[in-house]
């Protein structure tokens, strides 16, 4: 990729981060995100898991025991790879963005938040078919959630994403 190509996406990407993140000045909009970003933190997930084996029985255990192995894996490779780029957040370097959200580490890409969505929601559909409409729902949510908050560029979200399917892919085919 030439240095002349990653500037022009670079500008995309930060045109595109300062334009979504506008809408966090809008209150409602901005308290909706927020709620949707903690319940991604962890909370749904959690909850997910647990559901599926109280739902299911021993027969939700596979399903549960893939997306803790997934969601372990994801966290690992997250961490690797937030040390490896540093790349700081949007607010840290754009006045136009307004941080509306809490960073729970320093560092920009990926986005944990989505690409533990994607991952989880891609393993409990293969098992349950029926929660596709919701879950990804919720994990399209989440994504943008971490836009409009200035936490990630949209880049961020989209590696978060790819990375959380291709997780899953693996784990799925274990």
């Amino acid at each position: 990729m030439t240095k002349q190509l990653r500037l022009y996406l670079h500008d995309i990407d930060t045109r595109l981060c300062i334009r979504v993140n506008k809408t966090s000045h809008v209150r409602l909009v901005r308290l909706f995100f927020r709620l949707i970003s903690r319940l991604g933190n962890g909370i749904f997930w959690y909850a997910t898991i647990i559901g599926v084996v109280v739902a299911n029985g021993n027969e939700g255990v596979p399903a549960s025991l893939h997306m803790i192995i997934g969601g372990l894996l994801g966290l690992t490779i997250y961490r690797w790879l937030k040390r490896k780029t540093l790349r700081p957040r949007p607010y840290q370097i754009h006045q136009d963005v307004w941080l509306s959200g809490h960073a729970l580490d320093q560092f920009s890409f990926p986005s944990g938040h989505t690409l533990q969505a994607v991952l989880m929601s891609m393993i409990a559909i293969a098992y349950y078919p029926v929660l596709a409409l919701p879950l990804m729902t919720f994990t399209s949510l989440v994504a943008i959630s971490r836009i409009v908050l200035g936490l990630h560029y949209p880049s961020d979200v989209i590696a978060g994403a790819l990375l959380g399917y291709s997780i899953a892919q693996v784990i799925l085919h274990m």
